[in-house]
């Protein structure tokens, strides 16, 4: 059996024949058949009687070969590149369990299932505390979809689609927040013509799970109105994110502006502090960069908790 054959697991779902995988897949039985045969695909369970049944897991798989056929790759080209995929997360340790949300979530997305999603999202969150599972699911999810989009894989849709489902999830999650907190005040922003709040969301979580206070504006915020938002809510400091790349006037008018005007710190977090770091520390911002739990040590460091 080559890498990409899935077996069944003592704690995978129910069982279903090559009919329904066909039906829920779109990919008829022959085809099923040969991708077993002649490329190893998979390795369904097989009753007494011969027949093929199939777990979730294989069905995920499926739907995942399915959008790499989508995006251009022929059949040998997707064995490979799932197997060498599977090959790097092999020595992940204590990957498996992730790895398998990882494959459900990213199926769900491919066909636009938000039942899937909620599923494989809910009993992650279930099983392990949500700092555990931003870390080792929802970050990583993220990422892969910008990667399959930026090389081809994936499409603009499929981002959007579960950009809008967890945007919901963490607004939830934020208006339910503790309000507890008597820390430091965080006043949150996206730069200017930047919409992707779901980064933004995720840090204001983070740092309200911390003991900060947080204040959210949203995306797209004109850098001139936050000095006197800080203010007036006695921030501690001015957050920004950002996920591409900032416009020239933004990194050489706007931000030392802000940086000039305000009375408080300002940080930028983000691949936008990344990809212009240097412009950014010109303009006396300091960069927290893409690492979330690395991005409040920074934090921390400028703004104790114990501040107030």
């Amino acid at each position: 059996m080559t890498n990409s054959a899935i077996k069944l697991t003592s704690d995978a779902g129910g069982l279903y024949p090559i009919r329904t995988v066909s039906d829920l897949t779109g990919v008829n039985a022959i085809t099923l058949r040969a991708w077993e045969r002649r490329y190893g695909l998979l390795e369904p369970v097989r009753k007494e009687s011969g027949h093929r049944l199939y777990t979730q897991d294989h069905i995920d798989l499926i739907n995942r070969v399915v959008g790499l056929l989508d995006r251009g790759m022929r059949i040998g080209q997707a064995k490979a590149h799932l197997d060498a995929q599977e090959s790097a997360e092999a020595r992940l340790p204590g990957g498996d369990i992730w790895q398998r949300y990882l494959n459900h979530m990213i199926a769900s997305v491919i066909r636009f299932d938000e039942a899937g999603l909620e599923e494989t999202y809910g009993e992650a969150l279930a099983l392990y505390p949500v700092t555990k599972v931003t870390e080792r699911l929802v970050t990583p999810l993220l990422s892969e979809l910008g990667r399959r989009w930026s090389e081809g894989e994936g499409t603009v849709a499929e981002e959007h689609f579960f950009a809008f489902y967890l945007r919901n999830k963490l607004g939830a999650r934020f208006h339910h927040r503790s309000k507890t907190s008597r820390g430091p005040r965080l006043l949150l922003a996206c730069l200017p013509g930047d919409r992707h709040e779901t980064g933004l969301l995720m840090f204001a979580l983070a740092a309200s799970d911390c003991g900060y206070e947080t204040i959210l504006l949203g995306a797209d915020m004109p850098l001139e109105e936050l000095p006197a938002a800080a203010r007036k809510t006695g921030s501690a400091a001015i957050v920004l994110s950002g996920l591409v790349a900032p416009e020239r006037y933004v990194l050489e008018k706007s931000l030392p502006k802000l940086r000039q005007s305000a009375d408080v710190p300002v940080f930028l977090g983000g691949r936008a502090s990344v990809v212009a770091a240097d412009a950014v520390r010109r303009a006396e911002v300091e960069v927290l960069g893409t690492d979330q739990a690395l991005g409040l040590d920074r934090l921390r460091e400028r703004i104790p908790l114990n501040a107030v």
